[in-house]
This record gives C-alpha cells, sequence and structure tokens, in this order.
C-alpha cells in the first residue's frame, strides 16, 4: 500500500479502502471464514454491495447511523462495510445486551437501521416502544414479526456498487469508550483515522501480510478486533476466522486445530485461560507466526510463561476508543516484557503531570498522545471532550512513566495508583509479583482503608487447581510479595474468590472490589 498516512486523498470511503480495492484484485482469494464456509474477496464484495442496495432501499440517507448488535459471522462484515459505503455512520455492540443498555444506544444513536441477531429480539421487544428513531431491523438469525430477515432481503436485491464519496474528514464511525461507571460513551471518529492508522500500526508494526489467517478472541463489536480481526488483514489481502460462539479456550482450540491461523488477537485474560487450561499442551500453535495483546497491560510473568510453553511472540501494546487503536507497541525483534513498548511511528507520546508539563524520564505521570487518528468529541458529552481532546493531544485516564531508552510502562489508571505510606503503588507491580506463586491463577489488588483511615492494599486471588484458600495461604502470599517488591507493597489483606469480576472486554472492575 503506497498512500502515505500523512497526505490522504479529499475523497476516501473505508469500504472502498478497506475491502473494493482489494476484491478487485484478487476476487478468488478467501477472505472470511466461519464454519464451513468460506467467503472470497469477490462474494464478500458482492454481499456487501446487496446490503448496501438493501439499505438505499430502506432509505437510509447519508451521516444517518446504523447499529449493529450481531456477532462476529460474515454477516457482521456485510453490514458494517454497507453502512459506510453508503455514507452513513455505523456502531457495534454486543447481540446479547441487555434490554436497558440496547434502549439507551438507540436512543443515543438515534439510529434508524438495527441490524440485530435472534438473540437480540427478547431485549429489543421490551424497549422498541420506547425508541422513536429506529425504523427497520434486519435480523441474521431469527426474525419475526415486522422484522426483515437481513438473508432473505439481501438476496432478492440487486447489487448496488456506487460507493458514497464522502470526505476523508466525514464522520464514519462510533467506537465506544468502556467507562466504569454508567452506559459508554461514544468516541466520534473519521474516515480518514481509520486508514491512518491502518498505515502506520498495522501494516509496519503488527506486519499484516497477504498470507495470514487471523483469528480474535476479542468481538468485531470492539474496535480492538474491528481492526485486527476485520479491517486489517483485509487490507493486506489476508483472511479472518470469524465464529459467533463465546471465546472459550475450548472453541479457540478448536480453531486453531481446524483452520491453522498465524496471527492471534489475544487479552490478558484470554492468554491466561489457555496457559491454565488441561489441553494447552496438546494444542499445536507452529502455525501462528505472532500474537497481539491489548486491553490492558500483559503482566510479563504471563509472557514469559506464554512464550515458553507456545514459542509464539506476543507484541504487547496500548489503544483506546479515543485513538481507535494501538499507538504504542512492542515492536517484533524489539519486545521487553511488562512494557508496552514504543510509540508507533506516525504518533506522539509523553508523560506528563497535572499541569500538562512533560515530567523527566522514570516519573509517573498521565499519558498524553497524538496522532491523525484522534477522534473529533464524545458525543453528547462536550465538557468531558474538552478534558479529553486538547489541541492536537488526547490526555488518557492511564497513568505511565516512559524510561531512558523509550519504553512506555503503564502503573495503573489514575484512580487506580495507590498512596501507601506516602510513596506511591502501582497494583500492576503487586499483582504481577503474584501470579509469579505457583498457587495464584489471577489476582487484582485495590486499596483500602484500614482502621487508621490510611490507604493499603488488598488483594483478590483466584487459585490454581490444588491449592486451598486459608490464613496460611494468605501468609504465604504476603511472604512471596516482600520477598520480590519493597515490604509496604505486600497486600495487607489477602481476599480468596473463584474468578474476578470482568466486564465483556476483558477488564477487571476494580470498581467492584472496591465495593
Amino acid at each position: 500500500m503506497s498512500l502515505d498516512p500523512f497526505a490522504l486523498p479529499e475523497t476516501l470511503n473505508l469500504a472502498e479502502f478497506f475491502l473494493h480495492a482489494q476484491a478487485r484484485q484478487h476476487p478468488t482469494r478467501p477472505a472470511l471464514y466461519c464454519g464451513d464456509d468460506t467467503v472470497t474477496y469477490g462474494a464478500l464484495a458482492e454481499q456487501v454491495n446487496r446490503t448496501a442496495g438493501l439499505l438505499r432501499t430502506l432509505g437510509l440517507e447519508s451521516e444517518q447511523r446504523v447499529l449493529l448488535a450481531m456477532p462476529d459471522t460474515p454477516e457482521f462484515a456485510y453490514a458494517w462495510f454497507a453502512a459506510v459505503q453508503v455514507g452513513g455512520v455505523v456502531s457495534a455492540i454486543n447481540p446479547d445486551t441487555k434490554a436497558e443498555e440496547l434502549e439507551y444506544f438507540l436512543n443515543y444513536t438515534r439510529a434508524r437501521v438495527l441490524f440485530a441477531d435472534g438473540i437480540t429480539l427478547p431485549a429489543l421487544a421490551q424497549v422498541r416502544a420506547r425508541c422513536p428513531h429506529l425504523k427497520r431491523v434486519l435480523v441474521s438469525r431469527g426474525a419475526h414479526g415486522g422484522d426483515l430477515d437481513f438473508a432473505a432481503e439481501r438476496a432478492r436485491t440487486p447489487p448496488d456498487p456506487a460507493i458514497a464519496a464522502t470526505h476523508r474528514d466525514d464522520t464514519a464511525v462510533w467506537l465506544y469508550t468502556s467507562g466504569s461507571t454508567g452506559f459508554p460513551k461514544a468516541a466520534v471518529h473519521k474516515q480518514h483515522d481509520f486508514v491512518f492508522n491502518a498505515l502506520t500500526y498495522a501494516l509496519p508494526v503488527a506486519g499484516y501480510r497477504a498470507s495470514d489467517k487471523c483469528l480474535s478472541v476479542p468481538r468485531l463489536a470492539f474496535g480492538y478486533a474491528l481492526g485486527t480481526n476485520l479491517l486489517f488483514p483485509l487490507l493486506a489481502g489476508g483472511s479472518a476466522v470469524l465464529f459467533p460462539e463465546k471465546p472459550t479456550p475450548d472453541v479457540l482450540f478448536a480453531h486453531l486445530k481446524k483452520h491453522r491461523p498465524t496471527f492471534l488477537t489475544l487479552v490478558p485474560t484470554s492468554l491466561n485461560q489457555m496457559l491454565g487450561h488441561p489441553q494447552l499442551e496438546s494444542v499445536d500453535f507452529s502455525s501462528v507466526r505472532v500474537a497481539l495483546s491489548a486491553g490492558e497491560a500483559l503482566p510479563p510473568e504471563l509472557y514469559l510463561r506464554w512464550k515458553e510453553r507456545t514459542k509464539v511472540e506476543v507484541l504487547d501494546g496500548i489503544g483506546s476508543a479515543e485513538m481507535f487503536h494501538i499507538f504504542i507497541s512492542n515492536h517484533e525483534g524489539d519486545v521487553v516484557p511488562g512494557s508496552l513498548g514504543k510509540v508507533v511511528k506516525g504518533y506522539e507520546a509523553k508523560v506528563c503531570d497535572d499541569d500538562g508539563a512533560e515530567v523527566p524520564r522514570g516519573e509517573v505521570g498521565t499519558l498524553w498522545i497524538r496522532g491523525d487518528s484522534m477522534a473529533l468529541e464524545y458525543w453528547q458529552q462536550h465538557e468531558k471532550s474538552k478534558q479529553t481532546f486538547r489541541g492536537d493531544w488526547c490526555v488518557s485516564a492511564d497513568k505511565f512513566r516512559q524510561d531512558e531508552n523509550g519504553y512506555f510502562w503503564f502503573c495503573g489508571r489514575g484512580d487506580e495508583l495507590l498512596k501507601v505510606g506516602g510513596k506511591w503503588l502501582a497494583p500492576i507491580e503487586v499483582e504481577n509479583a503474584l501470579l509469579q506463586h505457583p498457587a495464584v491463577k489471577e489476582a487484582a489488588v485495590v486499596g483500602f482503608k484500614d482502621q487508621d483511615g490510611l490507604e493499603k492494599p488488598k488483594a483478590f486471588v483466584a487459585l490454581n487447581a490444588g491449592h486451598a484458600a486459608g490464613s496460611a495461604l494468605e501468609k504465604a502470599l504476603q511472604e512471596h510479595v516482600r520477598a520480590k517488591l519493597a515490604p509496604f507493597k505486600a497486600p495487607r489483606q489477602v481476599v480468596f474468590v473463584d474468578a474476578l469480576p470482568r466486564s465483556d472486554r476483558g477488564k477487571v472492575l476494580k470498581g467492584q472490589l472496591r465495593g
């Protein structure tokens, strides 16, 4: 791809850039795998054109919004690309969302068209009368009543290859943030944001190739997987494996065996689950040349265990809904376990104090990032937008330090750092120390107030099989941390749990643990 990410053409449409340009070059090459079905680039382009024709028939106009509540199947790709092809604005949510959440998203987006899955219909039935902007519903599995069967409607609609002449700065996609409280807010993205990141990160850093076959744990409703398991492989002329089931280790191992992917998209939680699965030793990872990890920092202990057992390199990095995708990453041949690597060329990053002044290397501060994939704003969140988007810079909620060699190290979200005895404590450091104990499967550290009202660290720990919770193990874990870190960092309390609470993105819900 020869496009200059800093000088993109004024007329730019994501459906043309990521799909149709490639489909014209190699129409018979596999693009998507799902179950026993293979969708070629030519077939994918045709189904997108049919869906685009369908949307135009239904009266969808330029800049009107389309919401997807669909699992990871080819139908997701048909709907997503068609929405941007006709000039619409598209966003996606989990298909099994609760009724209250679905009502929020439909009214927040004012979506005219909803692409839904059969499992979404019970929730939709509860709230549809309170969603006045919604005009038509296309269902991929289980349509009934006044809903349109997506497959049937697509089959009888002639392909419409017309591609809206959208401007590179037109709004195209909303990506939702994983806020710790309340409903998610939407980061409003332009057409060119996705192209910029693809040309600066996906091809030169992640290294997507035409020979790659990709498999993802995160779902396409999230920007992370939307890039790694749909947009990026298609841009490179590669392929993606899609499946609607929950990405459990059993499901992932079955797809590894069947499809022999070369590229894995992971999050630390899934990586840890696979490492602890009894089938792991019998799984053949020899086809996989690289894995990506994001969503939360990958503890070095997990990285080292994964690398030892699978021989697969992991490029850990950080991205955000505000920036679309990864902007700091480890690079192939330059991986520092525990760090998130170096800033991707084309982006700039700095660590700042509360006044926005850059702090010296090695000191902890707030991460500021800029690059040409930054969102315009949070929809209907003007004050929050002003706090986050400051000129060219995006001010994150994350605390980082940058070492003398330029590597960035995640220290926690701003509300997660603990002040213990006048000293800063990064919970991730304690969590990694706990993971090095053979009894610990997963751990999370939060603060609590002791009897004197002083902040102290508390650990929530899930155990590996064969280990029993109790006061003896609590003391052993505390001594284990003291032996590896400064004594003040050892948890004053250890709470044993069956599993840590997590969001649908796999992030630990520390707010629930503090509560």
